[in-house]
């Protein structure tokens, strides 16, 4: 409503100058334009000069350690080195206590027949005296040793007889050795032995046969020995 007002009183302008000088009054600026569209790129540019030798070999500064980035995976295993060469010998090692010692196995028996009678034809001799038996192994009951340490023994009598005497020695069942003696004086001593191996629970013992001269007295006994020679491993 303004701006028709103030038209309208400037075209009236002639008509009024002859009356008085009117002056002249600025526009209202107008409404801004819209945007233009972008322009079109240039034209590409020259290519520059290479850099100087100078500025080729000049470095920068060293910038900061970074942190420390997170664990990588784990690389395969790598081909087995060279063996190297052997160390330097260490310094002996302090003298360590006295170790216990091992148990020796020992067996042995001599027993004495003090009975003055021959023995049952075809049987076992019994001595009925003991003068050593470790691990009570002979049985003055049964007249056998039987073996509880395992091992290579040497068996040994010694006899005292009146009269023709066959002595034998068994294995269990088996015979390993007979002796036999025929009386040449009125007192007459024999023996005979051996070195055999005998397994644990085995069973060795002195037997007669039909010829069974010993006898004893306070004077002249007959002894039945074994001893351990070595036990087995």
């Amino acid at each position: 409503m303004f701006c028709g007002v103030l038209v309208l009183l400037c075209l009236t302008v002639p008509a009024v100058s002859s009356q008085g000088t009117c002056p002249a009054a600025p526009g209202i600026p107008g409404i801004p334009g819209l945007p233009g569209r972008d322009g079109r790129d240039g034209p590409k540019g020259q290519k520059g000069d290479p850099a100087s030798s100078t500025a080729r070999s000049m470095k920068g500064n060293v910038g900061e350690q970074g942190s420390e980035g997170p664990m990588g995976k784990r690389g395969e295993s790598g081909g087995r080195g060279m063996k190297g060469e052997p160390g330097v010998p260490g310094e002996a090692g302090e003298k360590g206590e006295p170790g216990v010692g091992g148990v020796l196995e020992r067996a042995a028996f001599s027993v004495a027949r003090k009975i003055d009678n021959h023995p049952e034809r075809a049987s076992v001799i019994r001595f009925n005296s003991v003068i050593t038996n470790l691990n009570n192994d002979y049985d003055v009951l049964t007249g056998r040793f039987r073996c509880s340490v395992p091992g290579t023994y040497y068996f040994v009598y010694h006899a005292s007889l009146d009269n023709n005497l066959c002595v034998k020695m068994k294995l269990n069942e088996t015979l390993l050795v007979s002796f036999c003696d025929h009386r040449r004086k009125s007192k007459q001593v024999t023996s005979g032995g051996l070195a055999v191996f005998v397994s644990r629970n085995q069973e060795v013992y002195l037997e007669v046969s039909d010829y069974r001269g010993m006898r004893a007295n306070p004077s002249a006994y007959s002894i039945f020995s074994g001893f351990l020679l070595q036990a087995a491993e």
